[in-house]
């Protein structure tokens, strides 16, 4: 267990702006988003006892000298650990990165086998490169500023990319329960929260015929059939 007296968490700039009430929880620093919510799903999967911080990008919370210390990348989520590895505190950013800790860290969300884990890790990484950039892109040229493009090529080349995408999943599960297997993973809460966003907040279901792929809309039914899903959902809440 963490000595916090040799390593108080008030030795990282963040707790300035954020400071911790319960010193001994791993640290939040979130906001609902995809990425967000990938973290706070994680943390209600595996029961570890965390404390939530909102990082308001309306008031540019991000790129604040107390965010950046934790993550120069100005991106949410990232998390501070007092019990990392060896006792010390670990703080982490990408989202990718600190659902592998978490896993790690309570030896829940991915096979013990070792053949297993690294499917499970190829479908996380899946996630990191393509349908997080795809969909997002997808969500810019649908529903924000790219909509008013005239030239419609750069949307529908993600439309495209992003369609593929989902047919690689939509096929995955075909023969699958779950992203990675029978086994619910990290691997589903890094891809799940976007393919929601996609046909949800984005509102581009029927840009890429999203009901064609029965598989992805079962397994995503699923996903949100799961009491930690929902709460992860909404973590941090909203003022």
């Amino acid at each position: 267990m963490t000595n916090l007296s040799a390593f108080p968490l008030s030795a990282f700039p963040i707790t300035r702006k954020w400071p911790a009430s319960h010193p001994d929880r791993l640290q939040l620093y979130s906001l609902p988003t995809p990425n967000g919510v990938k973290v706070s799903i994680a943390l209600e999967e595996t029961g570890l006892p965390y404390e939530v911080h909102r990082v308001d990008f309306e008031k540019h919370d991000q790129t604040s000298p107390e965010f950046l210390s934790l993550n120069p990348n100005n991106k949410i989520p990232a998390i501070l650990d007092p019990n990392g590895p060896a006792g010390q505190p670990l703080a982490l950013f990408e989202s990718g990165a600190i659902l592998l800790y978490l896993a790690e860290k309570t030896g829940q969300l991915l096979p013990s086998d070792p053949a297993a884990r690294w499917h499970a890790v190829q479908w996380l990484m899946f996630q990191m490169g393509g349908i997080g950039p795809m969909f997002g892109q997808v969500g810019f040229f649908h529903k924000f500023a790219g909509k008013d493009y005239e030239d419609k090529r750069p949307r529908d080349r993600y439309v495209a990319e992003t369609k593929r995408l989902l047919a690689v999943v939509d096929q995955q599960l075909s023969t699958n329960k779950w992203i990675a297997g029978d086994t619910f993973s990290i691997a589903d809460i890094a891809a799940f929260p976007w393919i929601r966003n996609l046909a949800g907040f984005y509102g581009a279901g029927e840009l890429v015929q999203f009901e064609q792929f029965r598989n992805v809309r079962r397994a995503l039914d699923a996903f949100l059939e799961r009491p930690a899903v929902q709460r992860g959902l909404t973590i941090p809440k909203a003022p």
